[in-house]
């Protein structure tokens, strides 16, 4: 059964860059920072190209923000996404107002799945998945992942994470947990969170690059959706984690009980 699939793809800080922190704590200093597309949402683009694959459909790639994320729904049009959403606003956005204006999305574009990263690595909240279900009402499966099988290298490359049964109206899910793994059968529509191990991103092709510079990327105004913007979550300041002290050399064990009970006093 062909799947209409909805999945986020966020523009965040790279990890790789050097993070510093503006002198009134307001923001950081984004001159010289370079950015890329969400690992989780990159994931999240990887497992549904593979239920195209498997099942065909559509995949769709949306995103909230300034101009600049543009570049990032490119990308993922790149990897082979096949049309692109962006909400216009160049504000502060949080989980609250992310997830409400993808509601409004949803409701027009009419998906099977939804899918999210778990978390952006810039803010780490990891809301905006489940916000998204409450607000549809839809059956949800957070944080998904995929069990080392024995399987070929070339197989686990091909196949989904995610399981649909035979008549496309059930997806089964295994998800982490902190005593280990579960699954989950949720009906769809639903919205599902991917987890880091649930694939292995693909490239994007030269030839992917040359297409996605002509795939269709709309673009909707979030005033124009209806939606209250005030921010529900405010940064009131950010500061720089305090400089490392560097470490002690202890001659023995002793030493270091002595050390860890009078002076850490951790034992």
């Amino acid at each position: 059964m062909p799947l209409k699939i909805l999945v986020t793809a966020k523009r965040v800080e790279d990890p790789e860059s050097k993070i510093r922190v503006l002198p009134d704590g307001t923001g950081i200093v984004t001159d010289g920072v370079s950015t890329k597309l969400n690992p989780f949402d990159e994931i999240a683009v990887e497992e549904a190209l593979r239920l195209k694959e498997r099942h065909g459909g559509e995949v769709v790639v949306i995103s909230a923000g300034g101009e600049k994320c543009q570049v990032e729904l490119r990308a993922a049009m790149a990897m082979g996404a096949d049309r692109a959403i962006l909400i216009r606003h160049e504000g502060p956005l949080d989980p609250v107002i992310v997830s409400a204006l993808f509601a409004k999305v949803v409701e027009s574009e009419k998906p099977d799945l939804v899918l999210l990263g778990k978390q952006a690595i810039d803010d780490d909240q990891a809301q905006t998945g489940p916000y998204l279900a409450e607000r549809l009402d839809w059956p949800q499966a957070t944080f998904a992942s995929k069990t080392v099988s024995l399987e070929s290298e070339a197989e686990q490359k091909r196949e989904p994470g995610l399981t649909l049964s035979a008549d496309g109206k059930e997806l089964t899910v295994l998800r982490e947990v902190d005593g280990g793994v579960e699954t989950l059968a949720v009906e769809l529509p639903a919205v599902v969170t991917t987890e880091l191990r649930l694939n292995k991103p693909r490239f994007a092709s030269l030839p992917g690059i040359m297409k996605a510079k002509k795939k269709p990327l709309q673009e909707l105004a979030a005033a124009s959706l209806g939606v209250d913007l005030t921010p529900r979550v405010v940064v009131k300041r950010l500061t720089e984690p305090p400089p490392r002290k560097g470490g002690v050399k202890v001659a023995d064990v002793d030493e270091l009980w002595k050390k860890l009970h009078e002076e850490a006093k951790v034992v």
